[in-house]
């Protein structure tokens, strides 16, 4: 229902009220390159669903891998398949077939798995770097510690926290009633994309985008970097250089993930609530936070697990032998 309101001076405004349907725009400012922008995101969601599907196949089916890092590791691959899943789709027919409309309640949907999902990844980054100082820092008590129930209690606390914290952004959207235009300026549905449009007040939605965001993504990034302290003074008090290298390769995948996830989450987050970046840039740089660190788990942990690069060859080897 669209709903005309009047202002003193008498111009007329244009409000809808309770939309059934919104407008994704895609990239604004680069349409008429964005059926070309489309391919270069395909490949990397294809890089992103391959490599999680490998690690997910290789975890269960490999003994050796049967530890807490690759546990939360395959956590991590589904949580980053599901992200590809959510996105993926809409945003390639938005390119490639012109499909702009989308039902606000499945806008909702989406923002929901989008935005929970993230919080699942920071999640599991913050207990894969507890893995890694407990394994540093008292490794004779690493298996009484993470205990396979510990481990359960673990991702079902994270799995929780994202779905309780970011299921109360969609209901307070939906409490909404009034906006001034139905067009979100983004290739997926954003939180603040879509609280830009309302035509009334949003502070509460506002506010506690906001708290969401720093009790989640805050909260992991400090113990993550307060674990990372912790594990460089035990390994530089190592008193043999072999075993300080040895114990800091067992860390290097680990932040080269976490590294690429929180840099381009924060830089995301405050440019579109506090910088002046040019829309399309906004837009690219977050739709490549989204796709990007899903592409790149899987190849950073085959590239340094031996276990993953031998069973990978394997299958290979073996297709091509069933092949001739």
């Amino acid at each position: 229902m669209i709903r005309r309101l009047s202002s003193p001076m008498g111009s007329t405004n244009m409000s809808y009220l309770n939309p059934k349907t919104v407008i994704l725009i895609g990239i604004p400012g680069l349409q008429h390159v964005q059926f070309w922008i489309g391919f270069p995101f395909l490949g990397v969601c294809l890089v992103a669903l391959l490599g999680n599907t490998f690690l997910l196949i290789i975890i269960p089916i490999e003994r050796s891998l049967h530890q807490p890092m690759y546990i939360f590791l395959a956590v991590l691959s589904a949580t980053d398949l599901g992200l590809c899943v959510a996105i993926a789709p809409k945003m390639l027919a938005i390119f490639w077939f012109d499909s702009y409309s989308m039902a606000f309640d499945a806008c909702l949907t989406q923002l929901f798995f989008i935005h929970a999902l993230q919080s699942m990844e920071s999640g599991i980054l913050l207990a894969m770097a507890f893995d890694r100082y407990v394994a540093i820092c008292n490794p004779l008590r690493h298996t009484s510690i993470l205990t396979p129930f510990f481990l359960t209690r673990v991702v079902l606390m994270v799995a929780i926290r994202a779905t309780v914290l970011v299921g109360i952004l969609p209901i307070l959207l939906k409490r909404l009633n009034f906006f001034h235009s139905l067009v979100i300026v983004h290739s997926y549905c954003e939180h603040m994309a879509v609280v830009k449009l309302a035509a009334e007040d949003v502070r509460i939605n506002k506010s506690y985008g906001l708290f969401v965001a720093f009790a989640i993504l805050g909260f992991d990034m400090i113990f993550v970097f307060i674990s990372y302290i912790l594990i460089f003074q035990a390994v530089f008090h190592l008193p043999q250089k072999e075993a300080r290298i040895k114990a800091f390769n067992t860390c290097t995948a680990h932040i080269v993930v976490f590294l690429e996830f929180y840099i381009l989450a924060f830089f995301s987050f405050f440019s579109h609530r506090f910088g002046h970046v040019l829309p399309y840039v906004h837009i690219l740089l977050s739709t490549i936070y989204l796709l990007v660190p899903p592409a790149l788990n899987p190849i950073v942990y085959g590239v340094k697990t031996r276990e993953i690069r031998r069973r990978v060859a394997q299958m290979f080897v073996l297709k091509s032998a069933t092949q001739q």
